[in-house]
């Protein structure tokens, strides 16, 4: 890997500000205290690691979680610099680790090209943050330790001994007055350490956890850079063409890139600033998509593809199909929000647009066969989002002629006020009964479902609109699907999946998850969308108020509660609810739909990149790769009715 020619010393470590802050307002720094900020901290320190993998020096990281959640990284880079500071007078290394926006990652000459941390708060952030910090470096021929508490410096840099390697050791354990858990998600490291050896081609990442006996380990490193992502990712889906396309560039902005279409419907685009996940895109998302429409739609018009009397291919319907990963690497990037989720830097736009014109151009010349079945399958989408507009219209028409706009089955509740209103999607007539008697009649709406609805994964949206099972919902969420759908118009604040503890019921569940995510994505992104808990057993004796299970840990439990106070199990009766339907309108009431009572999973989306794979391998065409996921799972299923 090329190394960037700039010091790397005393001078280019820039000193902003103090550190007082941050043990005040930990959120401001890591974005919350739950375990999303853990890992955080984790991801700040292999950042450092990453931040000299970019620069050229480094190519392995190792992290390992040790018994007692301590977190130990361990980087083979040029080592953190151990002179004196000549604006601190301590040594560089302990400024880098308490001094706020201490970092060589600012100015022109700083020790970094690019850089994906938080611009020198990292180290220090998570020094201050952690019950103890041990820091070794191996530098300029020795061997040096420093150590911390809670931010505080008790062991100053001393030398310890000598040493041709180079690069930085961190051990911490973050600090349990600060974290709500110190419990670290080994899957959700190990995810993050994947897509950084995606993003930073050739270097080495192995993680490993040894809080268990049986230690869990896993290596990464993808020669193959972006190219090996987009297999990854597309792995459980049918391609339309075997190899990724591949697209780079260096410079002043080098700019990565690479492409694949499959069959499926969704459009997955992701992408990343200095390794850092852009979930809201920005100007280098921007370029792509101008230059991917371009691109496409010079092309089918130079090779006839596209008649003279023929409309262009929307950019939506180029998009149909497409695996892309996009990433560029910006010297000074500025983000929008605290976040860092969207790229604001406005001459990335032109960079990206340039390159992938020029490259994606120069591809589809050289490969027409693949050319060919891509526009193939653009054509194939712009004539189903003509079918799609010629639906949608006739479903508006229909509804404007009829008395009532709401589909037949709503029982709408009285409030208009969004915010206070819920819907609840039940499954089944039955169910549906009890919970129009049963609700809160002036914020519950209760719209019931009647056998199984579309999978959505293997299908376009023309076949969605007017759809007998799926037009109910759009209608009564009243904010459109796909790229129509507008969160401001939904009628209810909550949308509530209530469905069936049993095989069918997770389902329809499952139906209408996949619908949500591929055509509602923002009512899931907002928070609106609920799966209700109905309880899985009552407990009952006469002369005894019923006790309500809602797993079988909530049974033992009560079993336990009530042997205390002196009632024998044997005496009690035991139900088990198959159904929504077996429950009257006040047991569904009080177990179910009681804002004071009732038990609500909101569903969430931090990981796009997973929700997909998952949405794509439960739903799609592929059946190997689900009958592998199903043999893999089985053993952990419960409650399985037959």
């Amino acid at each position: 890997m090329e190394k960037y020619n700039h010091k790397y010393g005393a001078e280019q470590i820039q000193v902003l500000e103090g550190l007082e802050a941050v043990r005040k307002r930990p959120g401001m720094y890591i974005g919350s205290t739950s375990v999303r900020g853990l890992h955080h901290m984790v991801y700040e320190i292999v950042d450092n690691g990453v931040d000299e993998a970019l620069a050229g020096y480094c190519t392995e990281i190792n992290l390992v979680i040790e018994p007692g959640n301590i977190i130990s990284v361990q980087d083979n880079g040029r080592g953190i610099p151990v002179e004196i500071h000549p604006k601190t007078h301590i040594s560089t290394a302990e400024t880098v680790y308490t001094v706020l926006h201490a970092g060589g990652k600012f100015g022109g000459d700083s020790g970094y090209k690019v850089s994906g941390g938080l611009h020198g708060v990292g180290a220090s952030v998570v020094n201050a943050l952690s019950e103890w910090v041990e820091v070794t470096i191996e530098r300029d021929g020795g061997i040096y330790t420093m150590s911390f508490e809670r931010g505080k410096t008790v062991k100053k840099l001393e030398k310890i001994g000598e040493s041709k390697k180079t690069g930085t050791k961190v051990r911490f354990l973050a600090d349990n007055t600060i974290f709500e858990s110190l419990d670290y998600e080994y899957e959700v490291l190990e995810k993050r350490m994947r897509e950084i050896a995606f993003l930073t081609k050739g270097l080495k990442i192995t993680i490993e956890d040894k809080r268990e006996e049986e230690i869990k380990k896993a290596e990464f490193c993808y020669e193959g850079g972006l190219k090996s992502f987009v297999e990854y990712l597309n792995k459980n889906k049918e391609k339309i063409h075997p190899t990724p396309i591949y697209i780079e560039k260096a410079g002043e902005i080098p700019v990565e890139i690479a492409i694949q279409y499959t069959t499926s419907y969704s459009e997955n685009i992701y992408t990343f600033v200095n390794n850092i996940n852009t979930i809201e895109g920005g100007t280098h998302l921007e370029g792509f998509k101008r230059a991917l429409t371009k691109v496409f739609n010079d092309y089918a018009r130079s090779h006839n593809i596209l008649k003279e009397k023929d409309s262009n291919l929307q950019g939506e319907d180029i998009r149909e199909g497409i695996t892309a990963v996009v990433s560029v690497k910006v010297k000074e990037p500025q983000f929008e929000g605290q976040t860092k989720t969207k790229l604001g830097n406005s001459e990335v736009t032109g960079v990206v647009q340039s390159m992938v014109n020029e490259a994606l151009s120069t591809f589809l010349e050289e490969n027409p066969q693949v050319a060919k079945a891509i526009l193939e399958k653009c054509v194939s989408a712009s004539r189903a989002r003509e079918a799609a507009r010629k639906a949608r219209e006739l479903v508006r028409k229909k509804s404007n002629l009829e008395t009532s706009t709401l589909p037949g089955k709503l029982a709408d509740c009285s409030s208009k006020i969004a915010d206070e209103c819920e819907v609840y999607i039940v499954e089944g007539d039955s169910a549906g009964g009890s919970a129009k008697q049963g609700r809160d009649r002036k914020f519950q709406a209760i719209l019931p479902l009647w056998g199984k609805m579309l999978n959505v994964e293997k299908a376009r949206a023309d076949k969605i609109y007017g759809n007998d099972k799926l037009n109910p919902v759009i209608v009564a969420i009243g904010a459109g699907i796909g790229s129509d759908f507008d969160i401001t118009k939904i009628r209810y604040g909550k949308v509530i999946i209530m469905a069936d503890a049993d095989v069918d019921g997770a389902h329809i569940r499952t139906l209408l998850l996949t619908f949500f995510f591929r055509y509602m994505r923002p009512l899931i992104e907002n928070g609106n969308v609920y799966l209700a808990q109905p309880p899985l057993y009552k407990l009952s004796k006469k002369g005894m108020e019923d006790v309500y299970c809602y797993t079988d840990e909530d049974l033992d439990k009560a079993y336990k509660d009530l042997a205390e106070k002196g009632i024998a199990r044997d005496t009690l009766s035991l139900q088990r609810y198959k159904g929504l339907g077996e429950m009257n309108p006040e047991q569904l009431w009080e177990t179910t739909m009681n804002p004071e009572t009732r038990i609500l999973v909101k569903v969430t989306m931090d990981d796009a990149i997973k929700a997909d794979e998952i949405f794509t391998l439960l739903m799609g065409d592929e059946v190997e790769p689900r009958r592998e996921f199903i043999q893999k799972n089985a053993k952990y299923v419960k409650n399985l009715d037959i």
